[in-house]
């Protein structure tokens, strides 16, 4: 138990913690999002090689 304690009471921990919040956040977003990510990404390509075949 004092283990635990002192595992938060660090500052190192809470920066682990925090790490770990932001990507735990970041790929909900990604989940929830991912039919627009996906298009805009196919969107962007498309006009990239429609693009570089005018060159």
């Amino acid at each position: 138990m004092k283990e635990l304690k002192a595992f938060w009471k660090e500052e190192e921990a809470v920066a682990v913690v925090e790490v770990i919040l932001v990507l735990v956040v970041l790929v909900a977003l990604v989940v929830i999002f991912k039919k627009q990510i996906v298009s805009l990404v196919n969107d962007i390509l498309s006009k990239i090689t429609n693009q570089s075949k005018s060159i």
